[in-house]
């Protein structure tokens, strides 16, 4: 809306007349006490202001408009047919407005500098808008922002605190690792102690003084056979207690300790005519005892678990792999991790007892069919888990089994040598 201030009617009505024939939405006032009193209820986007006026004149009235906060951006056009000397006309400027017209006036040209002006104003206005809403946006978001620092803040603290009490728990867990450990060292040094004499006597007594009485001869192998199978059980859990104890990686020749097992199982091996055909395997980072404990298990266990009727068949071979996955793509060259497989052409198993085979004193044979203890598949994943590896097994029944087994190829604790 535009505002016209003059005194005289006349003034009005032809400035007025002129305006809403180009569609402007037009306000009148003929006093400077009038403007003022208007302006302070309504919005105007524009104000043509006679200089010359009873009471207040033109440039008091703008003087008092560009004061007001509200008000001083609303644009200010000096309109005059007596105050046309240069001082008036840098008067009018100086007291806020934004030109001076003298009469009589060009109506083309009052309406293109109005039209002018209208735009600028309506164009500030909404660009202080956008101020006033990218402002308050910004306190918002900062707002927001100092939430979430205050949220990380205490999440950090909370962090802190919960590492702190990991550290605390871990710390505890392991001298109770280290306890365990001991007590199962000592519990399996006094169980065997009594053990090895009840063996001994047991086969004194059997040659001794049950070779011609079948039947006593008969029970008697049961009790040794007994004992056998306790001392194994205890030796088994001796070894899957040991794996809790602090140990140190080290960089390990996997095809030494391979070779090294084979060697120890000969007798089971030409018993059973087995072959065992093992690929040239890469280097790892590791602990060499367990890697050792891991390969006689698996073997042994590709050994016990042979068709009666066809010889075992065991076949190691590994791959580098770049991530931590049973089922990664394998590399020609080399990455973070090693893949190794173990295949034998066994019973097998079905697999939906995939996750029953790694946990301790779980068969899946009665015992009468198949020597063991049910901790040997429980060792080795535990094992697998010191080495922040993965292990799982690919079967089924009467076709045979694959273990497959992924180590990284460099550990990231400190390494020492073991001794």
């Amino acid at each position: 809306m535009i505002l016209i201030v003059d005194d005289k009617q006349e003034n009005l009505f032809s400035l007025k007349t002129l305006l809403q024939l180009n569609l402007y939405e037009v306000d009148t006032a003929t006093s400077g006490e009038e403007a003022l009193l208007k302006i302070l209820k309504k919005e105007y986007a524009l104000i043509i202001l006679d200089v010359q006026m009873p009471g207040m004149d033109g440039f008091e009235v703008a003087e008092t408009i560009t004061g007001y906060s509200k008000t001083r951006d609303i644009p200010i056009i000096f309109l005059s047919a007596v105050n046309i000397d240069k001082r008036f006309i840098t008067k009018g400027y100086e007291s806020g407005g934004v030109d001076y017209i003298t009469k009589p006036f060009d109506p083309d040209l009052l309406l293109l500098k109005v039209k002018t002006f209208y735009k600028l104003y309506e164009q500030t206005r909404e660009l202080q808008s956008v101020q006033k809403a990218l402002k308050e946006e910004i306190e918002t978001r900062k707002k927001a922002q100092e939430a979430v620092e205050q949220m990380n803040l205490l999440l950090e603290e909370k962090v802190r605190d919960r590492t702190l009490e990991l550290l605390q728990l871990n710390k505890d867990l392991e001298i109770r690792n280290v306890e365990l450990a001991q007590f199962a060292s000592l519990a399996s040094h006094d169980l065997q102690e009594p053990l090895r004499k009840i063996i001994t006597f047991g086969h004194i007594i059997d040659e001794k003084y049950l070779s011609h009485i079948d039947e006593a001869a008969e029970l008697m192998k049961k009790i040794n056979a007994s004992s056998e199978r306790m001392r194994n059980l205890i030796n088994d859990l001796l070894n899957y207690s040991k794996l809790s104890a602090e140990t140190f990686f080290s960089e390990v020749n996997l095809n030494a300790i391979i070779h090294e097992t084979i060697q120890a199982l000969e007798l089971s091996i030409e018993e059973k005519q087995a072959r065992i055909h093992c690929d040239e395997i890469p280097r790892v980072e590791a602990i060499p005892g367990q890697m050792r404990q891991l390969f006689q298990n698996l073997i042994s266990n590709a050994l016990k678990f042979s068709k009666s009727e066809l010889p075992p068949v065991v076949r190691i071979w590994a791959e580098f792999i770049t991530e931590k996955s049973l089922t990664a793509s394998a590399t020609t060259d080399t990455g973070e991790y090693l893949r190794i497989f173990v295949q034998d052409n066994g019973i097998g198993f079905n697999e939906m007892y995939l996750d029953k085979i790694f946990s301790i004193f779980q068969r899946l044979h009665s015992r009468t069919e198949y020597e063991g203890t049910g901790i040997g598949l429980a060792i080795v994943k535990k094992i697998i888990e010191k080495h922040n590896g993965l292990i799982s097994a690919r079967s089924k029944d009467g076709g045979g089994t694959t273990f497959i087994i992924v180590l990284p190829v460099r550990q990231t604790e400190l390494f020492v040598p073991a001794e």
